[in-house]
Protein backbone atom coordinates (compact mmCIF):
# COMPACT_ATOMS: atom_id res chain seq x y z
CA UNK A 1 0.00 0.00 0.00
CA UNK A 2 0.78 3.28 -0.70
CA UNK A 3 -0.34 5.89 1.84
CA UNK A 4 -0.22 9.81 1.05
CA UNK A 5 -1.30 12.57 3.13
CA UNK A 6 -4.35 15.07 1.10
CA UNK A 7 -2.77 18.02 -1.10
CA UNK A 8 -3.74 21.07 0.73
CA UNK A 9 -6.48 22.96 -1.30
CA UNK A 10 -7.89 20.81 -3.82
CA UNK A 11 -11.49 19.97 -3.43
CA UNK A 12 -13.18 17.57 -5.95
CA UNK A 13 -16.53 17.85 -6.46
CA UNK A 14 -17.33 15.72 -9.64
CA UNK A 15 -15.80 12.80 -11.34
CA UNK A 16 -13.15 14.23 -13.63
CA UNK A 17 -11.60 16.30 -10.23
CA UNK A 18 -10.90 12.59 -8.43
CA UNK A 19 -9.38 11.01 -11.48
CA UNK A 20 -6.97 14.07 -11.82
CA UNK A 21 -6.74 14.69 -8.05
CA UNK A 22 -5.52 10.90 -7.92
CA UNK A 23 -1.87 11.14 -9.90
CA UNK A 24 -1.32 14.33 -8.05
CA UNK A 25 -1.80 12.56 -4.06
CA UNK A 26 -0.07 9.61 -5.02
CA UNK A 27 2.76 10.86 -7.32
CA UNK A 28 1.95 9.01 -10.66
CA UNK A 29 -1.22 7.80 -12.44
CA UNK A 30 -1.94 4.34 -11.07
CA UNK A 31 -2.04 1.32 -13.08
CA UNK A 32 -3.67 -2.21 -12.81
CA UNK A 33 -4.34 -0.50 -9.15
CA UNK A 34 -7.01 0.41 -6.48
CA UNK A 35 -6.63 3.98 -5.45
CA UNK A 36 -8.56 5.07 -2.20
CA UNK A 37 -9.36 8.94 -1.50
CA UNK A 38 -10.69 8.90 2.29
CA UNK A 39 -12.55 11.91 4.58
CA UNK A 40 -13.28 12.17 8.00
CA UNK A 41 -12.71 12.84 12.02
CA UNK A 42 -9.54 10.83 12.04
CA UNK A 43 -6.59 11.00 10.13
CA UNK A 44 -7.12 11.64 6.22
CA UNK A 45 -4.66 9.71 3.65
CA UNK A 46 -5.31 8.17 0.17
CA UNK A 47 -3.66 4.61 -0.56
CA UNK A 48 -2.79 2.65 -3.58
CA UNK A 49 -2.94 -1.33 -3.54
CA UNK A 50 -2.05 -3.21 -6.65
CA UNK A 51 -4.89 -5.32 -7.98
CA UNK A 52 -4.11 -9.78 -7.50
CA UNK A 53 -3.92 -11.86 -10.39
CA UNK A 54 -6.09 -14.00 -8.89
CA UNK A 55 -9.71 -12.93 -7.71
CA UNK A 56 -9.53 -15.23 -5.00
CA UNK A 57 -7.18 -12.84 -3.70
CA UNK A 58 -9.26 -9.79 -3.53
CA UNK A 59 -9.66 -10.48 0.19
CA UNK A 60 -5.65 -9.14 0.43
CA UNK A 61 -6.77 -6.04 -1.35
CA UNK A 62 -10.13 -5.40 0.94
CA UNK A 63 -7.78 -6.11 3.99
CA UNK A 64 -4.81 -4.21 3.06
CA UNK A 65 -6.99 -0.95 2.93
CA UNK A 66 -10.38 -1.24 5.46
CA UNK A 67 -7.62 -1.85 8.24
CA UNK A 68 -5.61 1.22 8.15
CA UNK A 69 -9.39 2.76 7.54
CA UNK A 70 -10.47 1.52 10.70
CA UNK A 71 -7.83 2.22 12.59
CA UNK A 72 -7.42 6.15 11.48
CA UNK A 73 -11.65 6.30 12.09
CA UNK A 74 -12.26 6.87 8.13
CA UNK A 75 -15.90 7.69 7.97
CA UNK A 76 -16.25 8.46 4.21
CA UNK A 77 -13.73 6.62 0.99
CA UNK A 78 -13.83 6.84 -3.09
CA UNK A 79 -12.43 4.01 -4.84
CA UNK A 80 -11.10 4.19 -8.06
CA UNK A 81 -9.93 1.06 -9.82
CA UNK A 82 -7.14 1.37 -12.82
CA UNK A 83 -8.07 -1.95 -14.79
CA UNK A 84 -9.92 -3.14 -18.13
CA UNK A 85 -13.41 -4.45 -17.11
CA UNK A 86 -11.68 -8.00 -15.45
CA UNK A 87 -12.92 -10.51 -12.86
CA UNK A 88 -10.27 -8.84 -10.45
CA UNK A 89 -11.54 -5.36 -11.18
CA UNK A 90 -15.13 -5.84 -10.91
CA UNK A 91 -14.48 -8.62 -7.75
CA UNK A 92 -12.34 -5.91 -6.42
CA UNK A 93 -14.84 -2.76 -6.76
CA UNK A 94 -17.67 -4.99 -5.00
CA UNK A 95 -15.82 -6.54 -2.46
CA UNK A 96 -14.50 -3.27 -1.02
CA UNK A 97 -18.13 -1.31 -1.74
CA UNK A 98 -19.26 -4.37 0.44
CA UNK A 99 -16.93 -4.39 3.40
CA UNK A 100 -16.90 -0.83 4.13
CA UNK A 101 -20.44 -0.63 3.97
CA UNK A 102 -20.43 -3.71 6.48
CA UNK A 103 -17.75 -1.66 9.07
CA UNK A 104 -19.90 1.68 8.77
CA UNK A 105 -18.14 3.74 6.06
CA UNK A 106 -19.63 5.20 3.77
CA UNK A 107 -18.61 4.67 0.31
CA UNK A 108 -19.04 8.05 -1.92
CA UNK A 109 -18.45 6.05 -4.92
CA UNK A 110 -16.77 3.83 -6.93
CA UNK A 111 -14.80 4.09 -10.27
CA UNK A 112 -13.19 2.11 -12.91
CA UNK A 113 -10.58 3.93 -15.58
CA UNK A 114 -9.44 2.25 -18.65
CA UNK A 115 -7.68 3.90 -21.54
CA UNK A 116 -8.51 7.25 -20.45
CA UNK A 117 -12.24 6.87 -20.16
CA UNK A 118 -14.03 6.55 -16.41
CA UNK A 119 -16.74 4.36 -16.11
CA UNK A 120 -19.07 4.63 -13.22
CA UNK A 121 -19.84 0.96 -11.41
CA UNK A 122 -22.23 2.17 -8.55
CA UNK A 123 -25.96 2.58 -9.69
CA UNK A 124 -27.60 5.88 -9.96
CA UNK A 125 -25.29 7.40 -12.96
CA UNK A 126 -26.57 8.31 -16.48
CA UNK A 127 -26.96 5.68 -18.72
CA UNK A 128 -23.42 7.36 -21.12
CA UNK A 129 -21.29 6.58 -17.62
CA UNK A 130 -21.17 3.04 -17.70
CA UNK A 131 -20.28 3.32 -21.53
CA UNK A 132 -16.92 5.03 -20.47
CA UNK A 133 -16.68 8.69 -20.46
CA UNK A 134 -13.36 10.07 -21.90
CA UNK A 135 -11.01 12.15 -19.47
CA UNK A 136 -8.11 14.37 -19.94
CA UNK A 137 -6.30 15.17 -16.43
CA UNK A 138 -3.38 16.83 -17.95
CA UNK A 139 -5.74 19.55 -18.56
CA UNK A 140 -7.08 19.94 -15.05
CA UNK A 141 -6.46 22.74 -13.03
CA UNK A 142 -5.79 20.02 -10.06
CA UNK A 143 -2.59 19.27 -12.48
CA UNK A 144 -1.50 23.07 -12.91
CA UNK A 145 -1.65 23.67 -9.05
CA UNK A 146 0.60 20.91 -8.42
CA UNK A 147 3.37 21.96 -10.91
CA UNK A 148 2.61 25.66 -9.12
CA UNK A 149 3.08 24.16 -5.87
CA UNK A 150 6.63 22.18 -7.47
CA UNK A 151 4.41 18.58 -6.84
CA UNK A 152 6.57 16.44 -9.11
CA UNK A 153 3.78 14.12 -10.34
CA UNK A 154 5.66 11.36 -12.63
CA UNK A 155 4.33 9.19 -15.64
CA UNK A 156 4.12 5.88 -13.64
CA UNK A 157 5.36 4.47 -10.69
CA UNK A 158 7.95 2.44 -13.17
CA UNK A 159 9.15 6.28 -13.77
CA UNK A 160 9.77 6.86 -10.45
CA UNK A 161 11.27 3.86 -9.49
CA UNK A 162 14.35 4.38 -11.98
CA UNK A 163 15.33 7.91 -10.15
CA UNK A 164 16.89 5.35 -7.89
CA UNK A 165 18.49 3.43 -10.40
CA UNK A 166 22.33 3.61 -10.59
CA UNK A 167 24.39 6.10 -12.17
CA UNK A 168 27.31 4.03 -13.95
CA UNK A 169 30.41 6.05 -13.99
CA UNK A 170 29.26 7.33 -9.63
CA UNK A 171 29.23 3.50 -9.69
CA UNK A 172 32.27 2.72 -10.81
CA UNK A 173 33.61 5.64 -9.27
CA UNK A 174 32.59 4.27 -5.30
CA UNK A 175 33.41 0.91 -6.04
CA UNK A 176 37.28 1.79 -7.21
CA UNK A 177 37.31 3.65 -3.56
CA UNK A 178 35.43 0.84 -1.71
CA UNK A 179 38.14 -1.83 -3.30
CA UNK A 180 40.92 0.73 -1.02
CA UNK A 181 38.91 -0.46 1.88
CA UNK A 182 38.36 3.07 3.63
CA UNK A 183 37.75 2.98 7.03
CA UNK A 184 33.50 3.91 8.18
CA UNK A 185 32.88 6.93 9.26
CA UNK A 186 32.23 7.55 13.20
CA UNK A 187 28.93 7.73 14.35
CA UNK A 188 29.71 11.54 15.30
CA UNK A 189 31.39 11.96 11.31
CA UNK A 190 28.21 10.82 10.03
CA UNK A 191 25.73 13.07 11.60
CA UNK A 192 28.16 15.76 10.89
CA UNK A 193 28.23 14.96 7.54
CA UNK A 194 24.32 14.41 6.96
CA UNK A 195 23.97 17.63 8.55
CA UNK A 196 26.02 19.79 6.83
CA UNK A 197 24.80 18.02 3.73
CA UNK A 198 21.31 18.00 3.85
CA UNK A 199 21.39 21.98 4.27
CA UNK A 200 22.48 22.30 0.89
CA UNK A 201 22.73 21.18 -2.98
CA UNK A 202 25.94 20.11 -2.76
CA UNK A 203 26.65 16.70 -2.69
CA UNK A 204 28.77 14.40 -0.61
CA UNK A 205 31.93 14.00 -2.79
CA UNK A 206 33.17 10.44 -3.21
CA UNK A 207 35.95 10.20 -0.43
CA UNK A 208 33.22 10.51 1.96
CA UNK A 209 30.37 8.90 0.02
CA UNK A 210 31.50 5.37 1.00
CA UNK A 211 32.90 5.99 4.43
CA UNK A 212 29.25 7.14 5.34
CA UNK A 213 27.88 4.21 3.29
CA UNK A 214 29.59 1.72 5.35
CA UNK A 215 29.48 3.46 8.50
CA UNK A 216 25.66 2.76 7.66
CA UNK A 217 26.03 -0.97 7.65
CA UNK A 218 26.23 -0.43 11.86
CA UNK A 219 22.78 0.01 12.95
CA UNK A 220 24.11 2.40 16.13
CA UNK A 221 25.93 5.12 13.59
CA UNK A 222 22.66 4.72 11.30
CA UNK A 223 20.58 5.85 13.55
CA UNK A 224 22.89 9.10 13.51
CA UNK A 225 21.82 9.47 10.06
CA UNK A 226 18.65 9.53 10.21
CA UNK A 227 16.85 9.41 13.94
CA UNK A 228 17.91 13.37 13.62
CA UNK A 229 15.27 13.96 10.99
CA UNK A 230 12.15 16.94 11.03
CA UNK A 231 9.53 17.55 8.43
CA UNK A 232 11.02 20.43 7.83
CA UNK A 233 13.81 19.44 6.49
CA UNK A 234 12.55 15.41 5.39
CA UNK A 235 12.51 17.06 1.47
CA UNK A 236 16.46 18.31 1.18
CA UNK A 237 16.81 15.02 2.96
CA UNK A 238 14.78 12.94 0.07
CA UNK A 239 17.30 15.05 -2.28
CA UNK A 240 20.42 13.88 -0.43
CA UNK A 241 19.79 10.14 0.58
CA UNK A 242 18.12 10.22 -2.82
CA UNK A 243 21.79 10.91 -4.95
CA UNK A 244 23.65 8.82 -2.33
CA UNK A 245 21.62 5.82 -3.28
CA UNK A 246 22.07 6.33 -7.31
CA UNK A 247 25.89 6.42 -6.80
CA UNK A 248 26.50 3.00 -4.90
CA UNK A 249 27.09 -0.09 -5.64
CA UNK A 250 24.58 -2.62 -4.24
CA UNK A 251 26.69 -3.93 -1.61
CA UNK A 252 26.71 -0.72 -0.09
CA UNK A 253 23.16 0.88 -1.12
CA UNK A 254 21.13 -1.22 1.52
CA UNK A 255 21.57 1.74 4.65
CA UNK A 256 21.25 4.72 2.43
CA UNK A 257 18.46 3.47 0.75
CA UNK A 258 16.75 2.79 4.45
CA UNK A 259 17.56 6.34 5.14
CA UNK A 260 15.96 7.17 2.38
CA UNK A 261 12.53 5.68 3.01
CA UNK A 262 12.48 7.49 6.39
CA UNK A 263 13.13 10.85 4.80
CA UNK A 264 10.95 10.17 1.96
CA UNK A 265 7.92 9.52 4.37
CA UNK A 266 8.15 11.97 6.74
CA UNK A 267 8.38 14.33 3.47
CA UNK A 268 5.10 12.80 2.36
CA UNK A 269 5.86 10.78 -0.81
CA UNK A 270 4.76 7.52 0.36
CA UNK A 271 5.40 6.12 -3.26
CA UNK A 272 9.06 7.08 -2.88
CA UNK A 273 9.40 5.79 0.27
CA UNK A 274 8.55 2.30 -0.94
CA UNK A 275 10.35 2.29 -3.88
CA UNK A 276 13.27 3.33 -1.40
CA UNK A 277 12.17 -0.14 0.81
CA UNK A 278 12.22 -2.13 -2.42
CA UNK A 279 15.89 -0.85 -3.59
CA UNK A 280 16.55 -1.69 0.00
CA UNK A 281 15.44 -5.33 0.40
CA UNK A 282 16.40 -6.48 -2.80
CA UNK A 283 19.83 -6.26 -1.69
CA UNK A 284 18.85 -6.59 2.35
CA UNK A 285 15.39 -8.51 2.08
CA UNK A 286 15.49 -8.51 6.54
CA UNK A 287 16.65 -4.89 7.10
CA UNK A 288 15.20 -3.98 10.48
CA UNK A 289 15.08 -0.17 9.06
CA UNK A 290 13.24 -0.88 6.24
CA UNK A 291 11.38 -3.23 7.61
CA UNK A 292 10.12 -0.68 9.84
CA UNK A 293 9.07 2.08 7.51
CA UNK A 294 7.10 -0.66 5.42
CA UNK A 295 5.10 -0.96 8.71
CA UNK A 296 4.55 2.41 8.95
CA UNK A 297 3.36 2.77 5.18
CA UNK A 298 1.49 -0.37 5.34
CA UNK A 299 -0.58 0.90 8.59
CA UNK A 300 -0.84 4.83 6.97
CA UNK A 301 1.05 6.13 9.55
CA UNK A 302 0.81 9.90 9.64
CA UNK A 303 4.22 11.85 9.28
CA UNK A 304 2.93 13.60 12.26
CA UNK A 305 3.55 11.10 14.37
CA UNK A 306 7.43 11.75 14.44
CA UNK A 307 7.97 14.54 16.27
CA UNK A 308 7.46 12.97 19.29
CA UNK A 309 9.87 9.72 18.68
CA UNK A 310 12.28 11.89 16.98
CA UNK A 311 12.34 14.32 20.76
CA UNK A 312 12.35 11.01 22.79
CA UNK A 313 15.45 9.78 21.26
CA UNK A 314 17.21 13.17 20.86
CA UNK A 315 16.70 13.55 25.16
CA UNK A 316 17.84 10.26 24.96
CA UNK A 317 21.28 10.73 23.12
CA UNK A 318 21.61 13.76 24.94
Amino acid sequence: MTPTPTPASLVARTPEDILAFVPVALGFPPECSVAMLTFGRGQSFHARVDLPDDPDDVDDVVDALLRPSLRHRVRQVIFVVYDDDTVVADESAWSLHEAFTERGIEVIDVLRVHDGRWFAVLPGRPPEAYDGVPFDSGSHPFTARAVFDGRVTRASREELRATLDPVPDEVAASGALLATSPAPLTGDRVRAVVTRHGEGPVPVPTEVLVPLALALRDPASRDQAWAGLSRAVARAHVELWSDVVRRLPDDLVAGPAAVLAVAAWLAGEGALAWCAVERCRAVDPGHSLARLVADLLDEACSPELWEPVRSSWERGAA
